[in-house]
């Protein structure tokens, strides 16, 4: 298999039908002997068994990139692989090919040439053609032009008559079948735009129901009165009718999308939805964001090493179970990792508002409003077993009920505002977010970005969250060898 210093050798046509023009694949093995291989359809490269064209190197990932035909020319696309693919030191993720491009598998790793054959150029016609094309087409004047010529050219002259004629009747049927098939178009377009807005409609008023749950149940803690039970339990069988009539038009609208969402992009959507963002109106930049916070967790052991921690101690089915009470979506989960990498007795670092201790790092006020005492070291840096908040079970219910009042209250049901004001504190955020109106459409986390400057470390914050959560659900399609954390 190549090594760092050798060069794979592609070479390829173009056109609408590549099949027509098969990938030549010009490699040496590990003998040093010149192999060649002829693809007509696309090629996957990487380590893995289903591999095309398999490179055995520790810088490939399983699955590393394809090479693809696609509306009449070839692509490259990487396949998020652990160490990019690169173009003059530069990673890509989708690129149209042109001339010859050399790619390399990672910084240090293989390369390959991809050399796109010019057309080959038209023979130029011979002196004696051009010669009698201009004598009897071209030639405006009659003198010295026999009775042969001038019947063929008057020949021609009815022929490009008759040919005008036809061209004008097709190009109007053309023309018309144009109009009806935009028109069509233009219809559809309009039914799926008036469904997405339909979409958003519903999630926005399926969250606002959520949040009258919410308080409802806050208000059934303190009176538990028959009538307000069955407020919540009404209200529970609405939501659960607006939820299945919003997965319908989501169905739709992904259904009549030009190109399908892959894996990777429906579950960075499914993630956004998880969270408490519609998936209909995601911003355009967000997906591209999220991968390349991918790419930071695979090229870091800090996932893997956390997720043993939580697997070895037993950590997952307590968060679980904690986070189900507050009705909370399992994978925040994943808050905690970023916080102390599931360690409960990690201290941070000393701040005005004294040292954050603990799996979920409450500060010493936080601690005390949900009933974690700090204990008689809360001012050191050093691990107290007296203080509540090295307590995993303690400080865990603790957390869920510190998120959910924060998502039933000023995050408004975002589940990335709640990630933005637990890393940058309650007062920090939720004083921009009051500025904003009381309400899930408006108030989220896209409009906060818009509006607000907020600083990289909590910009950083969520989005490790987010993409760790999107990793989760399926590990091996990231390259990573766990299985999902919240899996039954």
């Amino acid at each position: 298999m190549p090594t760092n210093d050798q060069t794979i050798l592609v070479t390829h046509g173009t056109g609408p039908r590549p099949s027509l023009h098969p990938i030549e694949v010009e490699y040496q093995d590990a003998r040093g002997i010149t192999c060649r291989t002829h693809y007509s359809q696309p090629v996957l490269v990487g380590r893995g068994e289903d591999c095309g064209l398999r490179i055995m190197h520790s810088g490939v990932s399983r699955h590393h990139l394809a090479i693809f035909p696609e509306e009449g020319r070839w692509w490259v696309r990487d396949l998020s692989s652990s160490n990019g693919t690169l173009i003059d030191g530069r990673r890509i993720d989708l690129m149209p090919l042109e001339g010859t491009t050399t790619l390399s598998l990672g910084e240090d790793g293989p390369r390959i040439r991809l050399v796109l054959p010019r057309p080959q150029q038209e023979q130029p016609a011979s002196r004696s053609r051009e010669q009698v094309a201009r004598h009897y087409f071209h030639d405006d004047h009659t003198s010295g032009a026999g009775e042969h010529t001038m019947m063929v050219r008057q020949v021609f002259r009815d022929l490009k008559r008759r040919q005008r004629s036809i061209y004008g009747g097709l190009i109007g049927l053309v023309v018309l079948l144009l109009a009806v098939v935009g028109g069509f178009a233009f219809y559809q377009y309009q039914q799926l735009q008036q469904t997405a807005r339909l979409a958003n409609e519903i999630f926005y008023d399926m969250k606002e129901v959520e949040l009258q749950i919410a308080n409802l149940e806050v208000t059934i803690d303190a009176e538990a009165s028959a009538e307000l039970k069955s407020q919540v339990a009404e209200s529970k069988r609405r939501l659960a009718a607006m939820r299945e009539r919003y997965d319908v038009f989501v169905e739709k609208i992904q259904a009549a999308r030009p190109v399908p969402l892959n894996t990777e992009e429906k579950l960075i959507l499914h993630m956004a939805r998880v969270f408490g963002e519609t998936e209909v109106d995601v911003p355009a930049d967000f997906a591209a964001e999220v991968r390349s916070y991918i790419r930071k967790w695979q090229s870091s052991p800090r996932l893997i090493r956390a997720i043993r921690r939580l697997n070895e101690n037993g950590y997952a089915p307590t968060i679980q179970r904690a986070l189900k009470e507050q009705d909370l979506p399992p994978q925040f989960i994943y808050l905690a990792m970023q916080e102390s990498n599931f360690q409960p007795q990690i201290v941070g670092p000393p701040t005005r508002y004294g040292r954050a201790k603990g799996m979920w790092q409450f500060i010493p006020e936080t601690g005390r409003r949900y009933g974690l005492l700090p204990g008689p070291l809360q001012h050191l840096g050093e691990y107290d077993p007296a203080d509540d908040r090295h307590d995993f079970t303690k400080s865990t219910f603790a957390a869920a009920k510190y998120l959910k009042d924060i998502y039933r209250t000023d995050a408004q049901a975002s589940g990335l505002l709640v990630m933005a004001s637990y890393n940058w504190g309650e007062g920090n955020v939720i004083k921009r977010l009051r500025q904003m109106p009381a309400n899930p459409r408006d108030r989220n986390f896209w409009n906060l970005l818009r509006e607000h400057k907020i600083p990289q470390e909590t910009y950083d914050y969520v989005f490790y969250i987010f993409s760790a959560a999107v990793i989760g659900e399926n590990p091996a399609l990231f390259g990573f060898d766990f299985e999902n954390p919240l899996a039954p």
